[in-house]
């Protein structure tokens, strides 16, 4: 597992494609943070904290974690070598795990130098030190699992075809119903009698719960639940090559 771990990281960054996702993901957040003007500027709105990264981050990685992931399988399918892939002594499981590992480690990689974010809002706050750190840090905290869930789901998505623009796009439409689309279904009148039920399976209900800085263990539960339900249904994709 650790072999193919590593392989995945070295292809990501042997290419322009993870450096530019970082750089895209940092660019755009101190664009709408720092240089643009509005409320979503720290300066302009004169309150010490960085809300705005965790409003706008969730609909950056909506399409850079599809992006980084839709060559995880097909790629492989493409290119013929994924047959290859499961002559070699490692299990279906282990596989996929990997490729979600790797994708989720570009992930890590892109939140860290946010920490300057935090940092430097830190320093400016009046006093020094005057912002929710709770709240950032679970901030943090649901952003990664929720990326980490786009993460799983690309990994999915990109399992289904060899077309990496198809996988691209498919990830990308499933992450946003799982953020967003099924919190409108609840909305509906005629599905009313379900909302609550539908509002706990949206991501973006967790995200918004963690985000208060009370690591509640259901929200754990349901990132973790999502991530391994798109794991297997991935297992269930690759093995349906038997049947």
């Amino acid at each position: 597992m650790l072999p193919i771990l590593k392989k995945e990281i070295i292809l990501f960054f042997s290419s322009l494609t993870g450096y530019i996702s970082v750089v895209i993901f940092l660019f755009l957040t101190a664009w709408f943070m720092w240089i643009s003007h509005g409320e979503m500027n720290i300066i302009d709105s004169g309150y010490a904290g960085i809300d705005t990264l965790f409003i706008i981050a969730p609909w950056i990685f909506l399409f850079l974690v599809p992006a980084t992931t839709m060559r995880s399988f097909a790629e492989e399918k493409k290119m013929g070598t994924v047959e290859i892939l499961f002559t070699k002594p490692i299990g279906e499981l282990s596989l996929i795990t990997s490729k979600f590992l790797a994708a989720v480690v570009l992930v890590l990689l892109s939140l860290l130098p946010c920490l300057l974010y935090f940092i430097t809002v830190y320093q400016l706050g009046n006093p020094a030190g005057n912002i929710d750190i709770g709240g950032t840090w679970g901030s943090f905290t649901g952003l990664f699992f929720l990326a980490s869930c786009y993460a799983a789901i690309g990994v999915f998505a990109s399992s289904l075809s060899d077309n990496q623009i198809f996988a691209f796009i498919l990830s990308a439409v499933i992450c946003f119903f799982m953020y967003i689309g099924i919190a409108e279904l609840s909305s509906i009148k005629i599905l009313s009698f379900a909302d609550s039920f539908l509002l706990s399976l949206s991501i973006n209900e967790h995200y918004q719960s963690i985000s208060r800085g009370v690591v509640d263990t259901r929200d754990i539960i349901y990132f973790v639940s999502v991530i391994a339900v798109f794991i297997l249904f991935t297992r269930l994709k690759l093995q349906s090559r038997k049947w």
